[in-house]
Order: C-alpha cells, then sequence, then structure tokens
C-alpha cells in the first residue's frame, strides 16, 4: 500500500472546505488544508454573505430613517452617505468573525493549515506553489477533495474588457458611492446590491434579460419583490439585451435593446456586472488527475465523487447550489462517505434559499415552475401579510406565503416573499424535514403578534376546510341534536 503525506487534502477553506477539515480533524484524520487566498474563510466571508449583508443592514437603516414620517416620527435631516465609512465598517465586521475561520483555530483541531496555489499534477499529488511564485512543493493525499469556490462570471459583451467595472468582490469596497451605477443582472445579488446601493444614495438603472427579475422564482413572487425595487426609485428594464459598452471619459454607457425599442442607451458613472459565478476549475490541472469537467463545474455523484473515486468536489464549484449552506452540507456528506466509510447521498429536495431584497423572498421545497418541470400535480394555498397584525405594526404588509401541496395533500414547497421571509422559512425547515403534521403547526401556540402566525394561519386554513364541512356539521347535528345552521 502506498504511504500518503496526508490522508485527506482539502483545496479550498470557504464553508465546504472548513466543515470537512474541522470534522476529519477531529476524527484523528491527517488533514491538510489549502487556501489560495491570504486569509481563509473563502467569498461568503470576504466577498459574499457577510459583506452583502452587512451593506443591506446599513441601507436599510437609511431607508427607515427616510420613510419616518410614514410612522409618525418627524423627519431627519439627511446627510449624504460617505461610504468609505460603510465600507471601513463592513470590514470590521469581516475582521470580528474572521478568528473563526483563522489557521490557529483549525491548527488547534488538528489539521495541518497551508497557503498557496494548488493544482494536480496526478490523482494523488498537489503541486502546491507559494503565492509569491516561488518553486512549487509536492505533496501527497489518499484523499482529496476539490472546494475551490467560484469568481463572478465575466460574459462576452462587446467593450466589457474595455472598461472597469464593479463585482460583488469589489463592489463593497469602494471609498465613494457612484452617483449613477448601472446594474447588469437580475439575480439575488444584483438585485440586493442595486436596492441596497440606490438605497444609500445612487441613482440606480438594472438590467435584466428575461421578463422577470429573479427568474428561477414564481414570476408573481418576484414581482412583489420588482414593485418594490420600483417603487424605490429603481429603474428596472427587462426583457433587455445588451449590444455593447463603450467609455467616453469618466462615464460607462450600456447600448441594449427591447422589443419596443430596439436601440437604448443608459449612461453612468460605473457598471455593476452580476451575471452569476464560474466554477473555478481551470487552474487546478484537473486533466492530470484525470477529473471531468467543464465550464459548468465539476460532476459529481450523490456521494460528491468525482468520477475519480477517491478525489471529490464540494461547493460552488460544481456549479450546483451556490449557497454557503448547501457548501456545508456537502462537506457532511463527504465526511460520511470519505471519512466514515458509510454510504450517504445528498439530496437538496428540502434546501431552503434566500434572497436578502426588501422585501425578503424565501424558498424552500418546489415552487410552481420547478413543480410544472417536474410534471407533478399540486395546488396553491396562499395567506397575506397584509393579514398579519405584526406586518401592519411594522407598516410592511407586503407580500405573501405560498404553499404547494401534491394530489395526496403533502406540502411539498413554500415560498415566502415579505418582511424577514428569511427567518419565517426557517419554521417550514423543520416542519418539512421533520415531516411534522400541518395539524401540529395549526395545533402549536405562536406568540402573538409575531409573523410566525402567518405560517399557523396558513395550516389553519387547511384544516379548516376538513374541520368546518359540511359533513362534519351533519355528523354532529346527527350525534349531539345542535340546532344552528345546517
Amino acid at each position: 500500500m502506498a504511504e500518503y503525506d496526508f490522508d485527506l487534502i482539502i483545496i479550498g477553506s470557504g464553508a465546504a472546505g472548513l466543515t470537512i477539515a474541522s470534522g476529519a480533524a477531529q476524527l484523528g484524520v491527517k488533514v491538510l488544508l489549502i487556501e489560495k487566498e491570504k486569509q481563509m474563510g473563502g467569498d461568503c466571508l470576504h466577498y459574499g454573505c457577510v459583506p452583502s449583508k452587512t451593506l443591506i443592514k446599513c441601507a436599510k437603516v437609511r431607508h427607515q430613517m427616510s420613510k419616518a414620517e410614514s410612522y409618525g416620527l418627524p423627519a431627519p435631516k439627511l446627510d449624504p452617505v460617505d461610504f468609505s465609512k460603510i465600507s471601513a465598517h463592513i470590514k470590521s465586521v469581516i475582521e470580528t468573525i474572521q478568528p473563526h475561520d483563522s489557521p490557529e483555530r483549525f491548527e488547534s483541531l488538528g489539521a495541518v493549515v497551508r497557503f498557496g496555489i494548488a493544482s494536480f499534477t496526478d490523482a494523488h499529488t498537489i503541486a502546491l506553489a507559494p503565492q509569491d511564485g516561488g518553486t512549487p512543493e509536492h505533496i501527497s493525499g489518499k484523499i482529496i477533495v476539490i472546494a475551490a469556490g467560484s469568481t463572478p462570471s465575466a460574459p462576452p459583451f462587446k467593450g466589457l474588457d474595455q472598461v472597469e467595472y464593479l463585482t460583488n468582490e469589489t463592489v463593497f469596497f469602494q471609498q465613494s458611492l457612484p452617483p449613477k451605477l448601472t446594474v447588469i443582472g437580475g439575480g439575488p445579488i444584483a438585485v440586493e446590491m442595486a436596492q441596497s446601493l440606490h438605497r444609500l444614495g445612487s441613482q440606480v438603472t438594472l438590467l435584466q434579460r428575461s421578463a422577470n427579475i429573479l427568474s428561477k422564482e414564481d414570476a408573481d413572487m418576484a414581482e412583489v419583490v420588482e414593485q418594490s425595487l420600483r417603487e424605490d426609485g429603481i429603474n428596472v428594464i427587462t426583457n433587455s439585451s445588451i449590444e455593447e459598452i463603450t467609455k467616453d471619459g469618466d462615464q460607462i454607457s450600456v447600448h441594449y435593446g427591447t422589443k419596443e425599442h430596439p436601440a437604448q442607451k443608459v449612461t453612468s458613472d460605473n457598471l455593476l456586472v452580476a451575471l452569476g459565478r464560474t466554477p473555478s476549475v481551470h487552474a487546478l490541472n484537473l486533466e492530470n488527475a484525470g477529473v471531468e469537467f467543464s465550464k459548468k463545474g465539476i460532476p459529481v455523484d450523490e456521494k460528491m465523487r468525482t468520477n475519480v473515486p477517491h478525489i471529490y468536489a464540494v461547493g460552488d464549484i460544481t456549479g450546483k447550489y451556490q449557497f454557503t449552506h448547501a457548501a456545508g452540507y456537502e462537506g457532511g456528506i463527504v465526511i460520511a462517505n470519505a471519512v466514515f466509510k458509510m454510504p450517504r447521498k445528498a439530496d437538496y429536495t428540502l434546501i431552503p434559499w434566500v434572497t436578502y431584497c426588501d422585501p425578503e423572498l424565501a424558498s424552500i421545497g418546489y415552487n410552481e415552475k420547478r413543480a410544472k418541470d417536474a410534471e407533478i400535480e399540486y395546488t396553491v394555498r396562499t395567506e397575506e401579510f397584509a393579514s398579519n397584525d405584526r406586518a401592519l405594526a411594522e407598516n410592511q404588509p407586503e407580500g405573501k406565503l405560498k404553499l404547494l401541496q401534491d394530489n395526496k395533500g403533502r406540502v411539498i414547497g413554500v415560498q415566502i416573499v415579505g418582511i424577514h421571509a428569511g427567518e419565517l422559512i426557517n419554521e417550514w425547515v423543520a416542519i418539512l424535514g421533520g415531516k411534522v403534521k400541518l395539524s401540529t403547526l395549526a395545533g402549536a401556540i405562536h406568540p402573538y403578534p409575531t409573523l410566525g402566525e402567518i405560517n399557523k394561519k396558513v395550516a389553519g386554513s387547511i384544516l379548516s376546510e376538513k374541520v368546518f364541512s359540511p359533513f362534519t356539521r351533519k355528523v354532529l347535528r346527527t350525534l349531539f341534536k345542535y340546532r344552528g345552521k345546517a
């Protein structure tokens, strides 16, 4: 049997890599964790979840201040935003969290942490090149996990390579806010950033190629968010086709067309491109290990294995569900299969996700689009936030909850668009994951007034049709001689 330097080598210290390194090291596995950047934590900590949610909070606070009169409060005098101070605040939040993902912490658990650029020389050997470009060191591993993440996509728009533009890796750390900003994209990152930067003071135009923003969501749910963007003052242009990007001095123009108006342009001080992410596959020399890959990522089976059985891939690099919580979940799948040697398959049926716009949009299980694609027969039940007393007290009655049931009455999905939807979906994570009956939810005591009552109410409305049915009334009249309305 071959002797390897390490039992397990992990390339990348994002959510998946850290999950695997922590679990495996504490189980007595000899682990090497490799990170190409100067700090651990991956995109989520440095360019994604943490900075974006911090920025979103800053923007929401300012927006609420601007709406003070709608709460019966005096209108405050709001000075222009100094974005350098917001950027400093974002950095301070990252620095506060950074110790959780520090080399010292993971080395204390038993892992070896090395910084450098990793690439395959063969199926069991990694060439680790120093970040300063020095001579690579060759390190072997019995099992190798690729968790190298992704980078912002650079679409092949004519002229894009001739201008400097923002992505999620640069937008948080600008020293000033662009007076005018064009956002290309209509997915979660585009929507979150467009709304936040507009609320902080930028005049924003958002260009989306589809008929709706958040095109993976049901149109009626996405429309609630789109209406909010428009009410904020964002110029949302859908069904647009980008033709060319040009620069004139300090100004950037995006030339685009729609069916009604084929030749238009929008000019701004800066451009934010948010059209998805590209798996970071090319620098790894995967062909040296015989690992199959494409520009869409590394294909894996249900156990997170590549076509080479001892090499796993997890997180964004697979091109599947590009969420931090999905990456962490996949890390657990690898621990079960690679360390415990217990067959465990990934199941994404009940993976939740949230777009942190205002109002938030959260989802778990099937929405109508996915149910139709899967040819599942379903019925829909909705509850409006306008009927929730806490939402009214918070002055945020926009949105609704939508629940899907199959033809056997089983809940197959829930979508929520409204205030704190991302928190409200967590109750459905437990309900659907734990196979809790709707009768249990309907009978549970929820504190009043809370937004969570909307979950109880939709369950109660389904059960009430059975409890208060004509059949039930007939039985009770027969048994107890009740004389009320039949």
